[in-house]
C-alpha cells in the first residue's frame, strides 16, 4: 500500500533495511539492560572456549630447563619465571641461593621443599614475634639491616624479650634447617639462651663459613668452638637497655676468651654493642692468629682495651664504627705497641672529640697505608694533625668532616711523602681560594684525586682535560714540553680560581 504523502516505501529505498531488522537477533532491540547483559552472558558461556596452546617447555628436561633458567637475572628468576606454572616454581626454588625468611612457620614446613639447595639463609626477621597490639602511627622504629621494629616507648624496655620466639621454637627451627641444608654456607640468626640449635647447625652444616648471631650473650657463643671451618663472625650483643636485665648482660670478656679460643680460623670478626675491656681483645689477638679484619661498632669496652690490639698480629683492616667514645683510658703512650701488618684505618660515625684516645689510636694505626674518615664530629684541625703520625699513608679519603680547613688538611697531607690518591667529599670549610702553592704542587703529583668539598668547588671542573689526578708528573713530563708542564700552571691555580 502507498504512504498518505504518495510514496510507497519500496519507493524510498527502505524495504531492503526493513528486511534487515526483522532478521536481527532480539538481542540488539531489547530495551532492558538486564536483560541485555543476561543475554550477553548466555553466549559468551554457550561458545567453547578456546584451546590451550601447548606447553613447549614440557619437552625439556629438568636438567635442561634448569639450564636455560639459571642464565635469568635474580629478579625475573625469583618473581614472573616462578608464576608460570607449578614446575618453573619448583626448579626456580633450586636455583635460589640467598633467602630471608620472615615467617618462622614456614622454616619448619616449607622451607626444605621450596628452596632445596641454598646457601645464604637470613633467619633474623622470622624471629621476631608479632606485636600483640597495633602499634601506633607515632611509634619510633628501630632499624636493623632490613628489618624495622616498633618500639613501645611505654614499657621498659622499649623491646623487650617478648618480642622474640621462645627459644625452645628457635633450636627446633635451627634443628629443621641443620637436617635440610647441609651445604649452608651463610646462616644469620637470633641467638638463644640454650645452645642446642647452633650445636645442630654446628654439626649438620659443616661447610658453614660465615655466622651472624643477633641478641647474643655469653652463654650463647659456647657451641662457637663447634664451628670447623667458620672464617666470618658477626655478633651483635643483648642490650640490656632494649631487651630487659633478664637477657643475660650482653657479650663480655667470658664470651671473648670463649670465642677466641673455640673460632681459630677467624678471618673477619665484627663485635657490635659488645662489653669487655684489655683480656678480651687480647684473647681474641692471641688465638685468631689468621684474623685480618675486625670491625668495632657502637662498643662499650672499658679503657685500656687499645692496647690489646698489638697482639692482631696479622689485622689489616680496623673499622670503627658508631663509637661514641674510643677509648676512655689508653694508658701510657710506650705500653701501647702497634700493629705491624695493619693496612687501613676505617672511621665512620664516630665521635673524635677525645685527643688522648685518638693520639693512641693513630699510636696503634701508625703503619697504616689507608685512612677513611666518614661523617665523624669532633674532627678540627688540632685534632686531625694527630694523623701525622702515620707516616706511610698512600690513601686518604676525608667525607663529611665539616670542622676540618684548608690549612689543617694541608698541615698534614704535605708531610707525606707516600701519598697518592685523595678523596675529599663534603667538608664545607675546604675552599678552592685557599689552595696553596704547596698544595697544588702536591695535586699535580697525585695519581688519583676526587675533590668535592662543597657544591661551589671549581677545583674539579677545572681539572678537566688536564689529566691532573690521574696519571701523576709522569705523565705531564712525557707529554708536554718543559716549558710547559702543569707543574709552574698549578703553582698560579690560586690566583687563577680567585680571579
Amino acid at each position: 500500500m502507498p504512504e498518505p504523502g504518495g510514496h510507497c516505501i519500496g519507493d524510498l529505498g527502505l524495504g531492503h533495511q526493513l528486511r534487515q531488522l526483522k532478521g536481527w537477533p532480539d538481542l540488539w532491540l531489547a530495551p532492558d539492560k538486564a536483560t541485555l547483559l543476561e543475554r550477553s552472558a548466555a553466549m559468551a558461556a554457550a561458545q567453547p572456549p578456546p584451546p590451550a596452546a601447548p606447553d613447549q617447555t614440557l619437552a625439556l628436561s629438568d636438567a635442561l630447563l634448569l639450564r636455560v633458567l639459571a642464565c635469568l637475572p635474580e629478579p625475573t628468576l625469583t618473581g614472573a619465571a616462578s608464576l608460570v606454572c607449578r614446575r618453573w616454581m619448583r626448579l626456580a626454588g633450586r636455583l635460589r641461593r640467598r633467602l630471608a625468611v620472615r615467617d618462622w612457620a614456614f622454616v619448619a614446613h616449607r622451607l626444605p621443599y621450596r628452596f632445596p639447595d641454598l646457601a645464604d639463609l637470613d633467619l633474623f626477621p622470622a624471629s621476631i614475634a608479632a606485636p600483640t597490639a597495633l602499634p601506633h602511627a607515632s611509634s619510633p622504629l628501630l632499624t636493623c639491616a632490613e628489618l624495622s621494629l616498633t618500639l613501645d616507648t611505654s614499657a621498659d624496655p622499649p623491646l623487650g624479650a617478648c618480642r622474640f620466639l621462645d627459644d625452645d621454637v628457635l633450636d627446633r627451627g635451627l634443628a629443621a634447617v641443620a637436617a635440610s641444608f647441609s651445604n649452608l654456607r651463610r646462616l644469620s640468626a637470633t641467638a638463644a639462651a640454650e645452645s642446642g640449635g647452633l650445636m645442630a647447625i654446628a654439626g649438620g652444616c659443616p661447610t658453614l663459613q660465615e655466622l651472624e648471631l643477633h641478641r647474643c650473650t655469653d652463654l650463647a657463643l659456647r657451641p662457637v668452638s663447634a664451628f670447623a671451618h667458620l672464617q666470618i663472625l658477626r655478633i651483635v650483643a643483648s642490650s640490656p637497655a632494649l631487651y630487659g636485665a633478664g637477657e643475660g648482660g650482653g657479650v663480655t670478656d667470658i664470651g671473648l676468651t670463649i670465642l677466641a679460643h673455640g673460632c681459630k680460623r677467624l678471618v673477619k670478626l665484627e663485635l657490635q654493642g659488645c662489653e669487655g675491656s684489655y683480656d678480651g681483645i687480647a684473647a681474641v689477638g692471641r688465638c685468631c692468629a689468621m684474623l685480618e679484619e675486625l670491625t668495632i661498632t657502637d662498643h662499650r669496652m672499658d679503657g685500656g682495651w687499645l692496647a690489646a690490639l698489638a697482639f692482631c698480629g696479622n689485622l689489616k683492616t680496623l673499622r670503627l664504627q658508631g663509637c661514641s667514645r674510643i677509648d676512655d683510658d689508653p694508658g701510657p703512650a710506650e705500653h701501647l705497641g702497634s700493629c705491624l701488618t695493619l693496612e687501613s684505618l676505617q672511621l665512620q660515625r664516630c665521635q673524635l672529640r677525645d685527643r688522648r684516645a685518638l693520639h693512641a689510636l693513630f699510636l696503634v694505626c701508625e703503619g697504616a697505608r689507608e685512612i677513611q674518615i666518614q661523617n665523624c664530629w669532633g674532627l678540627e684541625d688540632d685534632m686531625f694533625v694527630l694523623a701525622g703520625l702515620c707516616r706511610r699513608v698512600k690513601f686518604l679519603s676525608l667525607e663529611g668532616c665539616s670542622l676540618l680547613t684548608t690549612r689543617g688538611l694541608e698541615a698534614v697531607i704535605t708531610s707525606w711523602s707516600d701519598l697518592q690518591s685523595l678523596d675529599v667529599v663534603t667538608c664545607n670549610k675546604i675552599k678552592d681560594e685557599e689552595i696553596s702553592p704547596a698544595l697544588s704542587e702536591l695535586f699535580s703529583n697525585l695519581k688519583e684525586l676526587k675533590w668535592r668539598p662543597d657544591n661551589k668547588s671549581l677545583l674539579a671542573a677545572s681539572l678537566v682535560g688536564t689529566g691532573m689526578g690521574k696519571k701523576g708528573r709522569v705523565f705531564f713530563k712525557r707529554i708536554l714540553p718543559a716549558h710547559q708542564r702543569i707543574k709552574g700552571k698549578v703553582l698560579n691555580y690560586s690566583t687563577v680560581v680567585a680571579a
